[in-house]
């Protein structure tokens, strides 16, 4: 299910990082693992369980890919956490 698959990829802390970078604008992996204390392979596999869980997209740049945050990923969760407040 996607849904448990998006909360259990938000639930390491450095992808919850990359997730905030990536709201402020689309970014390569390089610009992203500059501001974290870990690996450019190690932010490589956070971003792909990003991408499994919908949360983000990439597109190709040349010999780069670019990430940006997968507004339809987070309406999934947003709507399934709505039906919480709607009770």
């Amino acid at each position: 299910m996607i849904i448990s698959d998006a909360f259990m990829a938000i639930a390491d802390p450095h992808r919850r990082h990359l997730l905030e970078e990536l709201r402020r604008g689309p970014k390569t992996v390089n610009e992203l693992a500059a501001g974290l204390p870990v690996s450019r392979p190690a932010v490589s596999q956070h971003l792909k369980v990003l991408l499994e869980a919908g949360l983000v997209n990439a597109r190709p740049e040349g010999t780069r890919r670019v990430y940006a945050v997968s507004n339809a990923g987070f309406l999934k969760l947003n709507i399934w956490l709505d039906q919480f407040w709607e009770a």
